[in-house]
């Protein structure tokens, strides 16, 4: 397999690791953009949350948790937490990772969607996704 977070996992790519268990790894993200912005990846690969089994997917999300609940216990107001699912959503590593950006009251990080600004009918929108 050809997928660089497996490559991370195995230990073959360097990596600023700052929580690991059994299952998960968590490690900050490259692009440095934002202080602290984590990937937290399941070690098992599963390429997205249409691949994931549920087990893996709530180690994955139980992780993120406490890794959150770390950042705000170290100074931080808050934190974002992303899940891109697929290329279409801007998923760009299809290996399954949460991103979490930790935020300061005032630090200007938007975390938005770009979107053109359309008007839709929540009802019939809602009758063609609801789940039976």
């Amino acid at each position: 397999m050809d997928c660089i977070f497996c490559k991370i996992v195995k230990g073959e790519i360097p990596c600023y690791k700052i929580y690991e268990d059994d299952d998960v790894l968590a490690m900050l993200d490259i692009a440095a953009d934002v202080e602290g912005h984590t990937l937290v990846l399941p070690k098992l690969h599963a390429a997205d949350l249409d691949e994931c089994d549920e087990q893996t997917y709530k180690k994955v999300m139980l992780a993120s948790k406490k890794i959150a609940n770390h950042f705000l216990s170290q100074g931080f107001d808050g934190v974002n937490m992303v899940v891109n699912c697929k290329s279409a959503a801007g998923q760009e590593v299809p290996h399954l990772h949460v991103h979490l950006f930790p935020r300061k009251n005032g630090d200007n990080v938007k975390i938005k969607v770009d979107h053109p600004q359309i008007k839709l009918n929540l009802e019939d929108v809602a009758k063609k996704l609801r789940l039976n």
